[in-house]
C-alpha cells in the first residue's frame, strides 16, 4: 500500500463521523426522542471510555510484567504509570476547571452589565451552552481518534499493512456512531447548530484519525500513544457525567436505560469487527 493511499483511506476512516452529526439538526423532536439521542449517544461515550482505558493500561500492564519478569524496568513501568494517571486527570479536570472559569465569567459580566448568563456567555466565546459541551464531546473524540490513527500509522510503517486495512475498516465503522456523541447536547433543547458548526466539530472530532495516521507512520512511540489515550479518557469521563445531567432534567428514565444498552451495543458491535478479524 502506498503513503498516499493509507493517508486516503485514513480520511475517509475519520470522515464516517459526519454520518451522525445531521441528527442534530432534527426539528421539532419529540422529548422521548431527543432523550433516546442523547441516552444512545451517552452509551456510545460509555463504551469509548471503557475501550480507551483498555487500550491505554495495556502498555502499563506490559511494562509491569517485563519488570517483574527481568525483561523490562520498573522505572518504564513507573513512568508509564505516571503518564497513563497525569493524562486522565489532566482531560477531565481541565474541562471542570474551564467551566468553574466560564462560570465567574457569566457572573462577573452579568453583574456589571446585567447580561443573563447565557447573553454572557455568546457575548465572550461566541457559544451557548450545548455547543460548548459539543465542543468538549469533539475535543475528547478527536483525542481517541488521533490515537486511533496512531494506530494505522504505526502499523503501516512496522510492514503489517493487513492490520492497517482493518484498522481503516474498523474505525470507519467505529467512527460512524461518534457523531451522535457530538450532537447530544443539542437533545435537550430547541437550539439547532449551523451545518457550518457541525462541520467544523466533525473536523475537530474526525480529523485526528488522519493526523494521527501521519505521525505514526513517521515514528512510533508508545508513550505518546498512551499519552492521548489518558487524555481523551479523562475528557470522555467528564463529557459523560455533563451528559448524565442532561438526562436527568429530561426526566425520562426507562428511555434513559433503553438509549444506554442500544449505545453501547453499538460501540461493542464495530469493536467485534476488529476482534473478528483477529486484531
Amino acid at each position: 500500500m502506498s503513503t498516499t493511499k493509507l493517508f486516503l483511506l485514513a480520511a475517509i476512516a475519520g470522515s464516517t463521523i459526519f454520518l451522525g452529526l445531521p441528527l442534530g439538526r432534527l426539528r421539532n423532536a419529540m422529548p422521548r426522542t431527543r432523550a433516546a439521542l442523547n441516552a444512545m449517544a451517552i452509551g456510545i461515550l460509555v463504551f469509548l471510555l471503557f475501550d480507551v482505558l483498555a487500550h491505554a493500561n495495556e502498555p502499563v500492564e506490559t511494562a509491569l510484567l517485563d519488570a517483574q519478569a527481568g525483561h523490562g524496568t520498573w522505572l518504564r513501568f513507573s513512568g508509564l504509570a505516571a503518564v497513563f494517571a497525569v493524562g486522565v486527570t489532566m482531560g477531565a479536570l481541565s474541562l471542570v476547571r474551564y467551566d468553574r472559569w466560564m462560570a465567574g465569567q457569566r457572573a462577573a459580566l452579568a453583574d456589571h452589565q446585567g447580561a443573563s448568563p447565557a447573553t454572557g456567555l455568546r457575548r465572550i466565546h461566541g457559544l451557548s451552552d450545548a455547543k460548548r459541551l459539543a465542543l468538549f464531546v469533539a475535543l475528547g473524540i478527536g483525542l481517541h481518534n488521533f490515537s486511533e490513527g496512531l494506530a494505522i500509522g504505526q502499523s503501516a510503517a512496522s510492514g503489517e499493512i493487513s492490520l492497517a486495512s482493518v484498522l481503516i475498516v474498523g474505525f470507519a465503522l467505529h467512527n460512524g456512531t461518534e457523531g451522535f456523541g457530538i450532537v447530544a447536547p443539542f437533545a435537550s433543547g430547541d437550539e439547532r447548530p449551523s451545518w457550518a458548526f457541525l462541520a467544523v466539530m466533525g473536523i475537530i472530532g474526525g480529523g485526528p484519525t488522519f493526523l494521527g495516521t501521519v505521525v505514526g507512520h513517521s515514528f512510533v512511540n508508545d508513550t505518546l500513544f498512551l499519552a492521548f489515550l489518558a487524555l481523551a479518557a479523562g475528557s470522555i469521563l467528564y463529557v459523560i457525567v455533563q451528559l448524565l445531567k442532561v438526562a436527568h432534567r429530561m426526566a425520562q428514565p426507562e428511555v434513559l436505560m433503553w438509549g444506554l444498552v442500544v449505545g453501547l451495543a453499538l460501540g461493542f458491535a464495530t469493536d467485534y469487527v476488529l476482534v473478528a478479524a483477529g486484531v
